[in-house]
């Protein structure tokens, strides 16, 4: 089928661009006054300021008719009712259901979904409250006081990054941890000061198969039976399993009851509010978590019903893919202006890059345009002391998300609004920068006006909210997955599949028994066969 390179709405684009790709930001403000009033957007708790992106009205326009020409406001809808979008897997897409409220109803297959939901979230709710109570007792009859869950990618990267932003609501007398990485030293060191005996391990793996995932699994519950002399019962008090695989996680000594399964449907950087965020249940308690699913859903509802131009997640998308396709972008720089927020950067690089880093469409045709725009970042004002030199004078183009709020958890002093300040002045450097007569009118030496001028041109969004809450992350985090959405729609991706993970995995299951002295012959490249002769040398 013919390319959306080659469609009425790309070419009107490509032609827009080349008519405005020169204009400077402060002719776009001194041209229209109101440009900072208007090119906003209210709703669902956030504030989104996108005025200072390399747009005029038109572009908007021209974009949204791009969207529509994808097909986009039916492929929302056949998003949230169920139809199979995850084509390569013949899948439903259904991490909005994980927080649809308990009076909603939707049919998969003939199924209902949603008392399937709500059964494992008070299953999730009774178990927290046991172990938060500390009616839930170890093996030799202590409390729980740590918890530690083991998982990676979804499994791991969604836990860590809520827990971290909802510190501030989480129980303190309860230690968690997180361990993902298959290097021994990760799971050393996340329990090195702590009691195996008072210690519940959360075990995450849809198939309970994934080799990082069981290894240190493994060595955890080698880690609590030498505690209590090599007493097998001892794993059911304190092991517990995210899992769809009854039979092997009954064999590794986890009762059953204590399994909180998820569905096909919930891919895992979509899972962080499903049995994967138990880890977040234990730390904020089941109200707190409730209160997040509840910001999911409104944004879910603000996504599936606003207009495109007043809708947060299409909007942020379409600059996306504004900057991406037409002005050679290749990254975003996310910026939360909250400590709190220090893992939201690395939470959504593996929901945007996993999602559309491909380069075929859904029909199986090479691309013939760019996809999956590389995301990274630091909160503020750390940033502004290492990485933000590059972004400020350096050639590459590079959009910013900046995220703040209104009030800190944490009122000290003037801390707040030295902050603000900060990201204020951030957005508006970069979008104004300054002239050399600017430079020179400071009283500067021509030899060093080139070197303190400031090009400016740089665009960004500026997100706010009022504070930071189990509501506004779950907010947070569906505007995300939904603008991730709207771009794989317009790039026609599929964007709930990651087959680009797996061939490593195989490769490596491969390798593995090569590394040993007695490995057998190897057939690799001559650079792998070289390299895994090294390491057998340097091991011995």
């Amino acid at each position: 089928m013919p390319s959306i390179t080659s469609s009425p709405q790309w070419n009107a684009l490509q032609d827009h661009y080349a008519s405005i790709k020169d204009v400077h930001l402060r002719d776009f403000f001194r041209e229209d006054e109101s440009r900072g009033r208007q090119m906003t957007i209210e709703a669902a708790g956030l504030y989104l300021d996108y005025s200072k992106n390399r747009i005029n009205r038109q572009t908007l326009d021209l974009l949204i008719n791009l969207a529509d020409s994808q097909g986009l406001p039916g492929k929302i809808e056949a998003m949230f009712t169920g139809e199979k979008i995850n084509l390569t897997e013949n899948r439903a897409v259904l991490h909005t259901a994980l927080r649809a409220p308990k009076e909603m109803s939707l049919v998969v297959d003939g199924v209902d979904v949603v008392p399937e939901v709500h059964a494992v979230l008070e299953k999730m709710s009774a178990f927290s409250q046991r172990v938060r109570s500390g009616a839930w007792k170890g093996h030799t009859g202590k409390p729980i006081k740590n918890i530690v869950n083991i998982g990676i990618g979804g499994s791991d990267l969604g836990p860590v990054m809520a827990y971290e932003a909802l510190k501030h609501f989480s129980d303190r007398n309860l230690t968690v941890r997180f361990v993902s990485n298959v290097d021994a030293t990760d799971f050393a060191e996340a329990t090195q000061d702590l009691d195996p005996t008072e210690t519940l391990f959360i075990v995450a793996s849809k198939t309970f198969t994934t080799i990082e995932t069981m290894t240190n699994a493994e060595t955890a519950r080698e880690w609590l039976l030498r505690s209590v002399g090599g007493d097998q019962s001892a794993t059911a008090k304190h092991f517990v399993a995210l899992s769809t695989n009854a039979e092997k996680v009954s064999a590794f000594g986890i009762d059953t009851d204590n399994m909180f399964e998820f569905w096909d449907w919930v891919g895992g950087r979509y899972s962080m509010d499903s049995a994967i965020g138990l880890s977040t249940m234990l730390a904020i308690g089941p109200e707190g978590f409730s209160e997040m699913l509840a910001g999911f859903h409104e944004m879910d509802q603000h996504f599936r019903t606003a207009p495109a131009r007043k809708n947060l997640p299409v909007v942020m998308a379409l600059l996306s893919v504004w900057y991406s396709n037409f002005f050679g972008v290749e990254t975003c720089a996310v910026l939360p202006y909250e400590q709190y927020l220090k893992r939201f950067p690395a939470y959504l690089q593996q929901l945007t890059m996993e999602s559309n880093g491909k380069y075929v469409t859904v029909a199986g045709e090479k691309v013939d345009y760019e996809t999956g725009l590389i995301y990274w970042g630091e909160p503020g004002t750390n940033g502004q002391h290492s990485f933000y030199q590059l972004i400020h004078q350096g050639t590459r183009l590079i959009p910013c998300d900046f995220i703040a709020f209104a009030k800190s958890l944490n009122p000290i002093g003037s801390h707040q609004d030295i902050l603000i300040a900060n990201v204020l002045a951030q957005s508006e450097a970069l979008a104004f920068g300054k002239t050399a007569d600017e430079v020179r009118s400071e009283g500067t030496e021509d030899w060093l006006v080139p070197h303190r001028v400031f090009e400016g041109n740089r665009p960004s969004n500026t997100l706010f909210g009022e504070s930071m809450s189990p509501s506004m992350l779950g907010k947070l985090v569906a505007l995300y997955e939904h603008s991730v959405y709207v771009q794989s729609v317009i790039w026609d991706l599929d964007a709930f599949d990651q087959w680009g993970v797996e061939l490593g995995k195989v490769l490596a299951k491969n390798i593995i028994p090569e590394l040993d002295a007695d490995g057998g012959e190897l057939n690799h490249d001559s650079s792998t066969n070289a390299l895994i002769e090294r390491y057998r040398k340097m091991k011995a």
